[in-house]
């Protein structure tokens, strides 16, 4: 079978037309994207503080509290928001 460029080109166009569109109502469905945003920054702060040589002039471990009670507490309201 014989592909020509414009029929490639067509075929990789609608392609890329079909994912944007995917990602569009995956965006369109998600009623909160600022705070799964939160969540990911916590869960990456989190990793930062637990991985570090360092203890952050001793505010390591509270830090690290926090951010488990933060990601928590978005978490439940993310579900609240379900209900």
């Amino acid at each position: 079978m014989h592909i020509n460029r414009r029929t490639a080109l067509t075929t990789a166009a609608m392609g890329g037309l079909t994912l944007v569109a995917g990602l569009s109502a995956a965006q369109a469905a998600e009623r909160h994207p600022k705070i799964r945003q939160a969540i990911h920054a916590l869960e990456a702060a989190k990793d930062d503080l637990q991985h570090a040589d360092h203890d952050f002039g001793g505010h390591r471990a509270d830090a690290l509290r926090e951010c488990d009670e933060a990601i928590k507490q978005l978490k439940l309201a993310l579900q609240y928001d379900k209900k």
